[in-house]
């Protein structure tokens, strides 16, 4: 069967006409670079707090082109630093702030979807990691034993054994796992293409095939500016809202790195095989290798399959020429079919796109009142909730700079995180990361212990506490 490159998310939708471009000058409130979730929700949250501002969002391709029409759908809790690294950098705190929000943003995306009348096939019903060795196993069940000493609850994060993993979700090898309800499957472009027309129909004037060539800062008289080929945008505010493709702006080239994630889709399955594998709740599942991966159970009862592994580029280069990686799929397919040995479907669409990673791992809400510059991002592949959080971070500090909310106190708002390594060394550090977390997971499966390699790509990476 002929697999299409094409996204499943985007295959699955009718096309919808591209809005115009920008074709003259304009002075607006806010000018938003970037026509992903972060600049979405941001152009939302600004508009539900003060709809008399002039609002206007640049996006290069369509609304959604980017991660947040590709990724894996997850509307998760998850956060890319550790509970441990919050808490010794922030405070025991600011961790439990941290956690209450992204707890209850889970629900509130849904909530806010359906208000909005967005069906982004939202469905909350948690999520799944599954054990599949001895070091997986004594990782989760550490992890478990952590988050209760540090205040979550058993309705918060709960240890399975392999017969109540079973019920939920049957996988070759389990030896159990852990079950979360902070996490939700969503259709990832349905979401980006409805916010985008809830967007519009606030008031906000969406440009698309509209590409920015510089942003240039408030200087004395002179408001921020967005400049494009055909027209540019003064603006009190600028906010950079382009994730994975930051490193192609000006003087942004060491912010984030872009990690290419890559997925497969398989054709709907038979009910039968819906039966003897579970998720009958819709949770979306992964393990606990170091190479990460993440899959969903569709509205449509295909599994959409995805995971890490793709080489970072030199330069921190973006194409749409490096999701072509037929290593990377090959090995996505073969780990879907370890996992559900009795999956004889085909696979239908493979695709991916760049995520953005900060040198630490934690995102960012920043704002320079006297430059009027703002940007918000680095997810590292949790953004589907997360870019609600900073959105609403943002536009508080935008609409009500000097009033502080539950929002615009979180331990990521105002960080700084220190900028990647120059090149060779950001291309060597990352590519043995890659290979590191490759090898540590190889040993794992074949020996059933821990590799030595994993102490290594914690130290490399950071992501030690």
């Amino acid at each position: 069967m002929p697999v299409a490159t094409a996204s499943l998310w985007r295959a699955s939708l009718e096309p919808t006409p591209t809005r115009p471009s920008l074709r003259n000058d304009d002075d607006v409130d806010v000018a938003i670079v970037g026509g992903g979730y972060t600049g979405l929700w941001t152009a939302r949250e600004l508009l539900r707090r003060d709809p008399s501002l002039r609002v206007a969002l640049c996006e290069k391709e369509t609304c959604g082109y980017g991660a947040s029409g590709r990724n894996g759908g997850w509307a998760s809790a998850y956060y890319p630093q550790s509970d441990a690294s919050v808490g010794k950098h922030f405070g025991a705190n600011a961790l439990r702030h941290l956690r209450q929000i992204l707890h209850q943003s889970v629900g509130d995306l849904g909530a806010t979807l359906a208000s909005d009348g967005v069906d982004a096939d939202f469905v909350h019903g948690g999520t799944l990691k599954v054990a599949r060795s001895g070091p997986q196993r004594a990782r989760l069940l550490a992890s478990v034993a952590e988050a209760h000493e540090s205040g979550l609850s058993t309705s918060d994060i709960s240890w399975l054994e392999p017969e109540e993993m079973d019920e939920r979700l049957r996988v070759s090898a389990s030896q159990g796992g852990t079950f979360s309800p902070h996490c939700a499957r969503v259709h990832p472009l349905r979401l980006a293409q409805g916010l985008a027309n809830v967007c519009a129909q606030l008031g906000v004037a969406i440009y698309e095939q509209t590409p920015v060539l510089r942003v240039h800062p408030a200087h004395q008289s002179s408001p921020a500016r967005v400049i494009t080929p055909s027209g540019q945008l003064r603006a009190r505010y600028v906010v950079l809202a382009t994730e994975g493709f930051t490193p192609t702006f000006p003087r942004h080239r060491r912010d984030v790195v872009p990690l290419y994630s890559l997925m497969i889709a398989t054709a709907p399955l038979e009910p039968a095989f819906w039966r003897d594998a579970g998720l009958a709740n819709y949770e979306t599942f992964s393990d606990d290798r170091h190479l990460l991966i993440y899959a969903q159970r569709t509205s449509d009862d295909r599994l959409a399959f995805g995971g890490r592994g793709a080489p970072y580029h030199f330069g921190s280069r973006v194409a749409d020429r490096y999701v072509n990686d037929e290593k990377i799929f090959a090995r996505l397919e073969d780990s879907l079919r370890e996992l559900f040995p009795r999956l004889s479907s085909d696979v239908t669409h493979r695709w991916g796109g760049p995520l953005a990673m900060p040198r630490d791992h934690s995102p960012f809400v920043r704002v320079d009142h006297h430059s009027g510059l703002a940007a918000a991002g680095g997810y590292t592949g949790d953004g589907v909730v997360l870019s609600l959080v900073a959105a609403r971070a943002l536009a508080d500090l935008l609409t009500r700079p000097d009033e502080p909310t539950p929002y615009t106190t979180l331990p990521f708002v105002a960080h700084e995180s220190r900028r990647w390594e120059h090149e060779p060394l950001r291309w060597l550090g990352i590519n043995a990361a890659v290979a590191l977390a490759s090898y540590g997971d190889r040993v794992e499966r074949r020996r059933n212990r821990t590799s030595r390699a994993v102490g290594l790509l914690d130290r490399l990476m950071g992501t030690s506490s």
